[in-house]
């Protein structure tokens, strides 16, 4: 057993019950670190994630895509190098809350350390998938604990913050999964023509999509895109492409107080009631069911974030607006 760790989860644990006194993932004092609570537990959910490292100090989530399963808890933490939805449920035990912090990627930060480090380059970066789990050690827990300290003060999560940032990224790359982080630094090859076409689809998910010229544009051709988007995503780039839909017409309704129909023609629907039946389809509810706001995420204590843990519906293709 290693005491160093066991100390350092039980800080963890008690800073961010301290700093994350509301359920769901909220902003903290640093840009880019958010901070996350659960105080029960939930069956699963659609969510989507940005690129980050996310660090559970207490409880368990177990994560959905594709046909993998995948655990993140107090001890492993979650690796994210491209914008993923997935299905997720949370554990809550004995009472105490689900905890965890979510560190974005700077990509300056991390092609620097990876140059300084010598690890820039994978011996097989196609094999590379944009998500996986690794094991929390003691130094990195450590540097979750400072980071965890400075963001009490304002004036120290923006003088020190960006610095033990910096440090977190340090020991991700320093960890099993590096390989992670390091296929967000591809310039060439297969791997980077996909996170490429997953920046552009994410950024520009309103826009109908024209998969054969993303393709053409990654330089492969149609069936090698399908095939290592598939690799990275575990999706198919329509189903990636209404997922991230989606998403952001529900953040839009749930935080900027939009109406259903103006959503939807925002994130790029034609059709209001392909719209409503998909947005069913995918969370679970209607879109005028969404009336509790949030602020970078799902709220785990809304009471339709707490269904019975069930098989996820499977992801049909939609008749999205497709120029091929």
């Amino acid at each position: 057993m290693n005491s160093t760790l066991d100390a350092n989860r039980n800080r963890m644990v008690q800073l961010l019950k301290e700093l994350a006194t509301e359920e769901g993932l909220r902003p903290s004092n640093l840009e880019g670190v958010l901070l996350a609570r659960a105080d029960r537990s939930h069956g699963r959910i659609a969510i989507m994630y940005e690129p980050n490292i996310y660090i559970v100090a207490n409880g368990r989530k177990n994560g959905y895509i594709g046909q993998r399963q995948f655990v993140y808890d107090s001890n492993n933490y979650l690796i994210l190098s491209v914008p993923l939805p997935f299905d997720c449920e949370a554990t809550v035990a004995n009472g105490d809350p689900m905890l965890a912090v979510s560190v974005r990627v700077d990509m300056q930060v991390l092609s620097e350390l990876s140059i300084r480090m010598g690890v820039r380059k994978l011996e097989n970066p196609e094999e590379v998938n944009g998500i996986a789990p690794a094991a929390l050690d003691t130094e990195l827990s450590a540097a979750t604990v400072r980071l965890l300290e400075c963001l009490r003060c304002p004036a120290e999560a923006t003088i020190l913050g960006p610095g033990r940032v910096r440090e977190i990224i340090y020991r991700v790359l320093c960890g099993p999964r590096a390989d992670v982080l390091l296929a967000m630094l591809g310039q060439n090859g297969q791997l980077a023509g996909i996170h490429a076409a997953l920046h552009r689809m994410h950024t520009r998910y309103f826009e109908p999509i024209d998969v054969r010229k993303i393709a053409q544009d990654a330089g492969m051709s149609l069936s090698g895109f399908h095939q290592h988007f598939k690799q990275v995503t575990e999706t198919s780039p329509l189903q990636y492409v209404k997922a991230v839909r989606l998403h952001k017409a529900r953040m839009m309704i749930m935080n900027d107080g939009l109406g259903a129909a103006e959503a939807a023609l925002k994130v790029g629907y034609e059709s209001s009631t392909q719209f409503h039946r998909e947005f069913k389809r995918f969370f679970g509810h209607t879109p005028k069911q969404e009336d509790v706001p949030v602020i970078g995420g799902v709220l785990p204590g809304h009471p339709r974030a707490h269904p019975p843990a069930q098989k996820a519906m499977p992801f049909r293709p939609t008749r999205l607006t497709v120029l091929s």
